[in-house]
């Protein structure tokens, strides 16, 4: 088993240590579970050294959570989602968000039929699979809030009539964190929705290295079927997996470990927002992922551990006089992390 950092989730090992395995996680193994070890792979054929963004997004497909990527340009951020549309064979939209967008836009609206002269809903494109919204920031809150219904009830009110979206159902946003000219700062009711922050690094050196002589031998990251992308799993497979994350045992300890860890934040002198019982239970949802994917059938403090950045950092307010100081939310989940009594 590849080790990993406590705030920094490596990529799924491919097989989980035989010690641990039980009939339930061995079926897992040969069934859905190896369904999403391909996914990996497959969106590996288009994106260079960041597998452990890719084991992120497939965490949120598994916890029907949503994404919120944050890097800078160029760093493949919607060639991410490209490729794991593709490698799940599901539909998946992209709206650049500027600030000329109206909600309308993206839910969609009423539209007047002079043939019939009646109204009928035209869907937006906010009705798909995965919807990649490009720079969400750069949108007014208005639209912004256009998307908090749908992702936290699933489903588009429009003239008092509910429209159910499709499933699977995954809002992956993205912004860049330099430049905050013409931007609008995602409210924590937004920021709360998204069940991850992914922050999606540079490459490393040999990583930029292969990506150049892909470039070279002719990739077209606008050919995914060119580069021999295709689906390798598929959505009962997906559905199937889900069950069996649902189905891992997480004990009163660890469930309140989680808890702890979560108060612990409202109570640092350096935070004004800590995390809401909301996180508390993403933080449970992520970690029991974390665990299948390992290859256990339980959750340990540890994928509680390895998912808390990820899952938290995003749901806290610093102090405007601990920024300063060089505080950040990290910073506060590490320490937390080390005093926050773990159970044996």
């Amino acid at each position: 088993m590849t080790d990993f950092t406590p705030h920094e989730p490596s990529p799924v090992a491919e097989e989980a240590p035989a010690a641990e395995e039980t009939p339930a996680a061995a079926s897992s193994d040969s069934g859905s579970r190896a369904a999403l070890g391909r996914l990996r792979t497959e969106v590996g054929k288009a994106v260079v050294g960041q597998d452990p963004i890719v084991t992120g997004l497939v965490i949120a497909l598994l916890c029907r959570g949503h994404v919120l990527l944050e890097g800078v340009p160029g760093v493949a951020k919607t060639l991410l989602v490209r490729a794991l549309a593709a490698s799940l064979e599901v539909d998946t939209k992209r709206v650049q968000f500027t600030p000329d967008l109206m909600p309308g836009d993206v839910t969609g609206s009423l539209v007047y039929d002079a043939r019939t002269a009646a109204f009928s809903f035209r869907e937006g494109p906010l009705f798909t699979n995965l919807l990649l919204a490009d720079e969400i920031n750069r949108t007014p809150p208005k639209t912004q809030s256009a998307l908090l219904e749908a992702m936290e009830e699933r489903q588009v009110t429009v003239d008092g009539e509910g429209r159910p979206l499709p499933d699977p159902f995954l809002v992956i946003a993205t912004q860049n964190p330099v430049e905050y000219e013409g931007t609008y700062p995602l409210p924590e009711a937004q920021l709360d929705r998204f069940m991850l922050k992914l922050p999606v690094p540079l490459p490393g050196r040999e990583d930029e290295a292969t990506v150049l002589r892909r470039h070279a031998a002719g990739f077209d990251p606008r050919d995914l079927a060119a580069a021999g992308v295709g689906p390798v799993a598929s959505v009962a497979e997906l559905e199937s997996a889900r069950r069996e994350v649902a189905a891992v045992e997480i004990s009163d300890d660890v469930v309140g470990y989680i808890v702890d860890v979560c108060r612990a934040t409202r109570e640092a002198p350096s935070v004004s927002l800590g995390v809401s019982p909301r996180g508390a239970t993403a933080l449970m949802q992520t970690s029991r992922a974390w665990a299948w994917m390992r290859g256990r059938t339980y959750v340990s403090p540890d994928d509680v551990k390895a998912l808390a950045a990820w899952t938290l950092a995003h749901r806290m307010r610093i102090r405007a006089e601990a920024e300063l100081e060089g505080v950040t939310a990290t910073t506060v989940l590490t320490s937390v992390l080390s005093t926050v009594p773990v159970p044996r």
